[in-house]
């Protein structure tokens, strides 16, 4: 809803900041101060330092990061390619094939992860398959959590497709390959980047089903953030924990800076 009055706009910002404030931004903030204190007696952290970003970036917080940036990029290709695919695919289907396959791909995300998780684990414990232990069930589980969002994402863009396109190239004697790499794709290019971008922000941050399947040499780090706050130690939770917000924010920003020059192409 517009609102066209000065008076209707102040209170429109009023009721946004009121709101903006203690629900995203200020346990945000909290996060922060926390990263950057020696202590915390009264209400809130005091006792200025840096020195927790000295073991957040270092040593095994460093590892932890590596870990998660190289899960949620290879979590995020996958599915974007697995996504993407399903939704060209169910574009050409039936109504009821195509709503067949929208639920296969939003199952994992309509139970908890940690279900998602101890069915990959069950799964991938034996022959002939076993991935058990290793790195591989990680970024399995992340691509399977993350494929729904990508595949809803792209579906989304096709049905807003001007089939007129398409029909051009096929008209002047294009082969259907040609149109989908050459036509279809790159009218798709800012959807793909948006849900690579919404992918890659979820991986960053799984948890749940990660506790289950992580072998001790491929720690993310939500898991090492997880452990630091469970062993009692805050403010270093706190200071990993603004590295990986910090980390994401900027994958998310190149992300966004690729989308926006797609936009325009």
């Amino acid at each position: 809803m517009l609102v066209h009055s000065r008076k209707g706009k102040w209170a429109t910002w009023l009721v946004f900041f009121v709101l903006f404030l203690p629900l995203f931004a200020l346990p945000l903030l909290v996060i922060l101060a926390a990263s950057l204190s020696s202590h915390w007696s009264g209400a809130f952290p005091s006792g200025f330092t840096t020195g927790h970003y000295e073991s957040a970036t270092r040593g095994e917080s460093l590892k932890a990061l590596t870990t998660s940036l190289v899960t949620a990029v290879s979590a995020s290709l996958l599915a974007l390619a697995v996504g993407s695919w399903a939704a060209l695919a169910a574009a050409s289907l039936k109504k009821g094939g195509k709503r067949l396959l929208d639920t296969l791909f939003v199952l994992p995300v309509a139970v908890p992860s940690v279900v998602v998780g101890l069915a990959i684990l069950v799964a991938f414990s034996k022959p002939p398959m076993i991935l058990n232990g290793t790195r591989w069930i990680v970024i399995l589980a992340h691509t399977i959590l993350v494929t729904a969002f990508a595949h809803q994402s792209v579906s989304a863009a096709i049905v807003r497709l001007d089939p007129a396109y398409e029909q051009a190239a096929a008209s002047l004697g294009a082969r259907p390959s040609y149109v989908l790499w050459k036509v279809k794709l790159p009218l798709l290019l800012p959807s793909l980047n948006a849900a690579a971008g919404l992918c890659f922000a979820l991986s960053m941050g799984e948890l749940s089903a990660t506790m289950m399947l992580y072998p001790p040499d491929w720690m993310p780090l939500p898991v090492q953030i997880y452990a630091a706050t469970d062993r009692g130690s805050l403010f270093t939770g706190a200071a990993v924990a603004v590295v990986l917000m910090a980390a994401t924010l900027l994958v998310l920003f190149a992300v966004s800076r690729i989308r926006t020059r797609a936009s325009y192409r």
